[in-house]
């Protein structure tokens, strides 16, 4: 029997990792891997059309099974094209194991064609990347990248020289048990009585959680129960922590809402619990602040703290939540509650006046028709700019849904790409891609790959004809918008003319029946809804110092707020507050 070669070899260790997919575009030194997969059971190649759409796909489908997932590319451009989407997987802490192929190995540093170095392109967007430059160095480098991926949380780069790939494996190499899964990790003893001393010490206590409380839910609710507590969230924290939530105070943030920047300002301790919220102008300077979180080079890096706590946030709060005493003052929660409903109250209307004549149609409207009729586990993919704000204040989570995005990172294109990797999942799972017109377009050409897999991706267009959230950034500075604006074809049409299902919006009664339609149909699906430009967005709270990155416009015409079914959940809560 003919003895494995390297490309045979490093695909049977991704399979027992349980890769199943390998996104990617084949090319020539990616041959022989490529060949291995295909004569290999149990993994996948996925074709797409963009390197960068499959390091997006791959990200995208480790995050939603908390599983190692891979993408190639080959020598060169191919490989240089994934580093984007590589950053974005990175920088969400997703577990991704990316192919870079490479020129032969006799001629690296001699100026060959397509010749880059990918083992140092691809440092500062991955916790490990290296060169295989000899078949002995496997099976050990591709399991140590593996080992990287999974147990730090993020990206692993392995280069592969196409001749070396095609070399005959090493015999007798060590194939040892592959980490697949990460541990929990509880803080010292000494951290966790700081902490509750803290804690005790405190009148007002509120939390502020991030996409660390994770499996959280349950310890969140309890803990904040024990300590009359109110209950932000950071973006990236909506999907874990906002529903089934009677202490929610809504977000905080460019994109926030409700009373959490006052919860976090006008208490006498702040929790931050798994959360790396990056705009530190939203946090306060003036009050305590302690912060949890499993990765310590998060600890203290966007505040000054008081106490740093390294540890999973769930296993702190089962170590913390029986030792605290038990608070009965609920006057700075419901207090908090009241001015959440309260400014949720204000602005509810703003989506809802009128709308059936509105034209161009307000896109806070078809966020919130998506989020009534979308499935209760669908899988939303959001691309960056204004479809940030729509899902962060109008789609609902209830701990089923997921709510992906390039929420770290902050690419532009990423929802089409990582809706490819959330429906090669689960085909039965409905996936929707909130896309915007500037986003979809950056990488259309992947919605073939839709069409080519059949996959039953449904894509929500919100069509401005601009890139809106540049236009805020302009007026803000005081600068005209220019640049900005786009001049687009009929999307529908697009997508039915590349084979799929297409219908376009203009008004708004219109909208309802055309998600509904698009939801039956069986394939991939667009929808093109022709939206209003002039919809914006202010966070609640903003000074100069806020407004870098972001916009305030000096035209009237702004939505401050808006937020769809969360003034139930608000309306329900403060329910709840004891009358005198």
């Amino acid at each position: 029997m003919a003895r494995k070669n390297v490309a045979e070899q490093f695909v049977d260790i991704l399979v027992r990792a349980g890769v199943q997919r390998l996104y990617g575009v084949v090319g020539d030194s990616l041959n022989p891997v490529v060949d291995a997969v295909r004569r290999t059971p149990g993994i996948d190649w996925v074709q797409v059309r963009h390197e960068e759409a499959a390091a997006f796909a791959a990200g995208a489908e480790a995050q939603i099974t908390g599983k190692l997932a891979a993408c190639a590319g080959s020598c060169g451009p191919g490989n240089l094209h994934l580093i984007n989407g590589l950053y974005d997987a990175h920088r969400s802490m997703a577990p991704v194991l990316a192919l870079a192929s490479h020129i032969p190995s006799s001629e690296i540093g001699l100026g060959y064609f397509q010749e880059t170095h990918p083992d140092q392109l691809f440092r500062e967007c991955s916790h490990y990347s290296e060169l295989i430059s000899s078949p002995q160095q496997m099976p050990r480098l591709l399991q140590t990248a593996i080992q990287h991926a999974v147990g730090r949380g993020g990206v692993s780069v392995v280069s592969l020289p196409g001749d070396i790939a095609d070399r005959p494996a090493p015999e007798k190499s060590i194939e040892h048990a592959l980490v697949t899964t990460r541990p929990t990790a509880r803080p010292g003893d000494a951290e966790i009585d700081k902490l509750v001393r803290m804690i005790d010490e405190a009148d007002r206590v509120t939390l502020f959680c991030g996409s660390g409380t994770a499996g959280a839910h349950a310890e969140v609710m309890q803990f904040a129960e024990r300590i009359k507590s109110p209950v932000g969230h950071a973006l990236r924290g909506k999907e874990w922590i906002q529903y089934d939530n009677p202490y929610d105070v809504g977000m905080s943030g460019l994109l926030g809402y409700g009373a959490a920047y006052e919860a976090t300002h006008e208490c006498d301790l702040l929790l931050l619990l798994g959360t790396d919220f990056p705009y530190n102008a939203f946090l306060p300077d003036d009050v305590k602040i302690a912060q949890v979180d499993v990765r310590p080079e998060h600890l203290g890096r966007r505040s000054k703290l008081d106490l740093a706590v390294w540890g999973d946030v769930r296993e702190t709060l089962r170590c913390i939540t029986p030792k605290v005493r038990a608070k009965a003052d609920r006057r700075f929660l419901d207090k908090m509650l009241k001015k959440h409903a309260d400014a949720l109250e204000g602005v509810v209307r703003a989506y809802t006046r009128k709308v059936e004549k509105h034209v161009p149609v307000h896109p806070e409207y078809v966020a919130a028709v998506l989020d009534e009729l979308a499935d209760d586990d669908a899988v939303f993919t959001v691309d960056t700019g204004m479809c940030n704000v729509w899902a962060a204040r109008y789609i609902s989570p209830n701990g089923r849904r997921r709510i992906i995005g390039s929420f770290s990172h902050g690419s532009m294109a990423n929802a089409l790409p990582q809706a490819i990797g959330a429906q090669f999942v689960d085909r039965d799972r409905q996936v929707v891609s909130m896309s915007g017109d500037g986003g979809f377009t950056m990488l259309m050409g992947d919605f073939l790959t839709l069409v080519q897999y059949d996959l039953p991706v449904k894509i929500v267009l919100f069509n401005n004809s601009s890139l809106s959230m540049v236009e805020l950034e302009m007026l803000v500075t005081g600068l005209p918008s220019f640049g900005t604006a786009y001049r687009n074809p009929d999307f529908a049409a697009v997508a039915r003319a590349a084979g799929a299902y297409g219908v376009r919006v203009e008004k708004p009664k219109q909208l309802a029946g055309a998600l509904k339609d698009a939801f039956k149909h069986k394939g991939p699906a667009l929808v093109d809804v022709v939206t209003d430009p002039n919809a914006l967005s202010i966070p609640p709270k903003i000074s100069a110092e806020m407004v870098t990155g972001f916009a305030l416009s000096a035209s009237k015409i702004v939505l401050d707020g808006g937020v769809g079914r969360m003034v139930q959940m608000a309306r329900s809560n403060l329910r709840n507050v004891p009358r005198p």
